[in-house]
């Protein structure tokens, strides 16, 4: 990962002063760097060392941070791993445009790496991720989206990338197609359940701990699983409450919200959803040769749906 963070550095440097500024103020933020890590471990499990490695896993943060540039200018989010938002500092305008530049940067890496199979893997994914964030905005506010289109949204929006991340070490390995399809099911299982502890946390974090505003889901009017299972088993009143909220983007009933949410039990059965996740991430191991490499991805998946923050 020094390796990676080293290539993040340099790809990052721009004679732009706003967009070098812009661009380390959010790469240098605290992030997880959990992507970047799968094309890593990926990689070293099927026994490829090369060093396109390390750039690969820098594009994948790259795509990763232009993402997260572009959800907080549309979520008006003021508060990103326990930092003010790039938008709330240097606005809106500022914001998208260096999402595009760390975008249109990424491509430039990914062409460098002179695959084709990895750019038909990573076009794919940028054009899903879009398609996620687009379904993620019809989806505001509306109280009655099924459990379905919830889980599309996630597939799209966030588990597409932790996908690509996987496969990509695959392709490097230049692994038979069924062991690349095992790794990209794996981080797409990984995925949708690192969004679903996510969306749990939104309602039981700590705000300092989880550096982001607690209750922002329910302010952007996002019906997350948690509020779908406390609506399926609140009373009539009780549900009434929370779709108003949700229609509206109301803050000033959280408390009660978050009682139900709590007290209904819908917490702990999303988190049982995100362990359905993880064991069937770790189950897609079984075709990788067994080194200290996989067992880290096994690893992996359990700590992605224990954490708390």
């Amino acid at each position: 990962m020094a390796q990676v963070d080293a290539v993040i550095g340099q790809r990052l440097r721009s004679d732009v002063a706003l967009v070098d500024q812009i661009g380390h103020y959010i790469v240098h933020a605290g992030g997880k760097r959990m992507r970047p890590k799968l094309v890593l471990l990926f990689a070293n499990a099927l026994g490829q060392e090369r060093p396109e490695r390390f750039e690969l896993a820098a594009v994948v943060e790259f795509i990763h941070t232009a993402t997260l540039l572009h959800d907080d200018v549309v979520d008006e989010s003021s508060l990103r791993r326990g930092k003010p938002t790039a938008n709330a500092l240097f606005g809106n305008a500022a914001s998208v445009l260096v999402g595009d530049f760390l975008y249109s940067r990424a491509f430039q890496m990914m062409v460098s790496v002179g695959r084709m199979r990895v750019l038909e893997v990573l076009a794919e994914a940028t054009n899903v991720i879009a398609e996620g964030e687009v379904l993620q905005l019809m989806n505001m506010h509306d109280p009655d989206i099924t459990v379905e289109n919830y889980l599309r949204v996630i597939r799209f929006k966030t588990a597409k990338l932790f996908e690509a991340s996987a496969r990509l070490g695959a392709v490097l390995a230049d692994a038979p197609p069924v062991v690349e399809e095992a790794c990209a099911a794996y981080g797409r299982a990984l995925g949708t359940a690192f969004q679903l502890i996510d969306d749990v946390l939104d309602y039981e974090g700590d705000a300092h701990e989880l550096g982001k505003n607690i209750g922002d889901d329910l302010r952007e009017g996002k019906t997350t699983l948690p509020l779908l299972i406390a609506m399926e088993r609140a009373s009539p009143e009780q549900r009434d409450l929370m779709r108003h909220a949700i229609q509206h983007g109301e803050l000033e009933k959280l408390p009660d919200i978050v009682a139900i949410v709590r007290a209904t039990g819908a917490l702990e059965s999303t988190r049982d959803v995100a362990r359905a996740e993880a064991r069937q991430a770790s189950e897609c191991l079984e075709l990788l040769p067994a080194n200290k490499w996989t067992k880290s991805l096994l690893e992996f998946a359990v700590q992605s749906v224990e954490r708390h923050s």
